[in-house]
């Protein structure tokens, strides 16, 4: 069996001690495979965003292993832990520093890394996610919430990494809006060969992006399947099958 891009062993997060502690997540475990998109789907507080979390080490306080290409992650993570990993969040705008221009937030990772061509670079990842060169010269605030979102889509592919953590990236977009940011990311991941971990509360956006999807509720992933089961709804536990039912009444609702 090959080497995974990224491994979960054994991962438990906690927060908060004795009697008002909250175990977020007790004993995850997958792997994701070199150039696989991998999601984890479960309601809000599940424990999905968690992990994402702990993965680039903004919760550094965890049980288990985390492993990229066989390979511990350091602790704390280093430099050259997000030259290979890096993570889109939810919230664009909050992401974007608001009275920094486009430029200046994308310079910044290009200056700490020393890398140069910096404005070839910046004007090639905007126009890998379907940006103009000029919203470059642009603050976040005169940009709509999908072109937000392909700015930080591009900061992260700035240091060329093979692994994105993908946090409900499409949550805070209107449904007209998503179907864009989803289909630039399936593009740069065939393109690219990049290895997609993508949490969501939507089992639509996870069946378009993934090809395995683990299932999470109360800190546990307690089913992991492929998306033609999910699609077939050949889910074995209760909690998936009631999550596929009620994804399937808001399609029908819309």
């Amino acid at each position: 069996m090959s080497i995974p891009s990224l491994e979960i062993k054994n991962l438990s997060i906690s927060f908060g001690v004795g009697r008002s502690g909250v175990l977020a997540v007790d004993r995850a475990n997958f792997r994701v495979g070199s150039g696989e998109a991998f999601g984890i789907i479960g309601e809000s507080g599940s424990g999905k965003s968690t992990i994402l979390r702990a993965i680039t080490g903004l919760h550094d306080n965890y049980d288990g292993d985390v492993l990229i290409d066989g390979q511990m992650a350091p602790r704390p993570r280093n430099r050259d832990f997000f030259k290979t990993v890096q993570m889109v969040f939810q919230d664009p705008y909050s992401s974007l520093h608001p009275r920094r221009m486009i430029r200046a937030t994308l310079m910044e990772p290009l200056e700490i890394y020393g890398l140069d061509r910096r404005d070839a670079r910046i004007a090639q990842a905007l126009s890998d996610v379907g940006l103009a060169p000029e919203y470059a010269y642009r603050y976040p605030h005169q940009l709509s919430g999908g072109q937000r979102q392909r700015v930080a889509v591009a900061r992260a592919l700035l240091l060329e990494p093979r692994i994105l953590l993908l946090d409900e990236p499409t949550s805070a977009l209107d449904v007209s809006v998503q179907a864009g940011v989803l289909n630039v990311l399936n593009a740069l991941r065939r393109a690219r060969g990049l290895t997609y971990v993508m949490v969501s509360h939507d089992l639509r956006v996870v069946a378009h992006m993934c090809s395995r999807i683990a299932v999470m509720t109360h800190g546990r992933i307690v089913e992991e399947l492929s998306v033609e089961d999910l699609r077939a709804q050949r889910a074995e536990e209760p909690y998936t099958r009631t999550l596929i039912a009620a994804s399937r009444a808001a399609v029908t609702a819309d």
